[in-house]
């Protein structure tokens, strides 16, 4: 059982940054590919980035890549998303996800345990 806890969401203006972390329980992070995903008011959850277990495979959606990037501290059981140049249309709740074995899925199915979520929102 993995039990996940997003932090850094907030307000931020269009062309600002942040940074999330999403720190997870037990001692086996590292057996764990993680993700971020986002839900945006009305709209599906989406994917964002991933990183296998050992952070050298990364993967993004063609929506952030070149702008937010992820990475993890297996020694401090916690994966980031530095995220800059944010915009309006990057304004959603931001889930971590984990997948257990995983090498780093687009799919949501893929990932057994979800974080209840951090709030990003970019003004205009």
């Amino acid at each position: 059982q993995v039990q996940l806890v997003e932090s850094g969401g907030g307000l931020v203006q269009a062309g600002g940054s942040l940074r999330l972390s999403c720190v997870a329980s037990g001692r086996t992070f590292n057996s764990y590919a993680m993700g971020w995903f986002r839900r945006a008011p009305g709209k599906e959850r989406e994917f964002v980035a991933a990183i296998n277990w050992s952070g050298q495979r990364t993967v993004y959606a063609d929506s952030v890549k070149g702008r937010f990037t992820v990475s993890r501290d297996n020694a401090k059981n916690t994966e980031y998303l530095q995220m800059n140049s944010l915009n309006a249309e990057d304004t959603a709740v931001y889930y971590c996800a984990a997948d257990y074995l995983g090498s780093a899925s687009t799919s949501p199915r893929a990932y057994e345990y979800w974080g209840q979520g951090t709030q990003v929102t970019v003004s205009s």
